[in-house]
């Protein structure tokens, strides 16, 4: 799991970013994956540093 540093609202979901070493990733959610997974969209847009991303699984989960 990675910290998600940014999101973007994108026309079907929300792409969000975070880092690996040196390197900015990114990964796109619709917001069916995201009701799935019981993200908030609106919180996901305004605090990202909130949630951590799992690329591999393709999935995100809030910061405990």
């Amino acid at each position: 799991m990675y910290p998600i540093i940014g999101s973007k609202k994108m026309e079907n979901g929300i792409v969000v970013f975070w880092l690996e070493g040196n390197d900015k990733k990114w990964d796109s959610f619709n917001y069916e994956e995201l009701i799935d997974m019981k993200i908030n969209a609106m919180d996901l847009l305004d605090r990202p540093d909130s949630y951590h991303v799992d690329p591999k699984a393709h999935k995100m989960v809030v910061k405990k």
